[in-house]
């Protein structure tokens, strides 16, 4: 009768230790998706200036192709 007790309670406490490490790395997933969620939101972020700096200098560029073609068509 003593080792079916003891196969009880050792089976009962790898239980509570699989319910104890399940709620550690649901809180770490928890913490992590926030971190994800930051991260997202700072590189939208950098996307968009980068994309507000680009677009003076894309113009500017484009501006100056056009003119050196105009200007190598005039020597042709």
């Amino acid at each position: 009768m003593l080792w079916p007790m003891i196969a009880v309670v050792l089976g009962f406490l790898g239980i509570a230790v699989l319910g104890v490490l399940a709620l550690r790395v649901f809180i770490e997933v928890r913490r992590l998706a926030g971190q994800v969620g930051d991260a997202s939101e700072r590189i939208q972020r950098a996307a968009r200036d980068l994309e507000r700096a680009a677009t003076p200098l894309a113009a500017r560029a484009g501006r100056s192709v056009a003119g050196e073609a105009e200007s190598g068509e005039n020597r042709g």
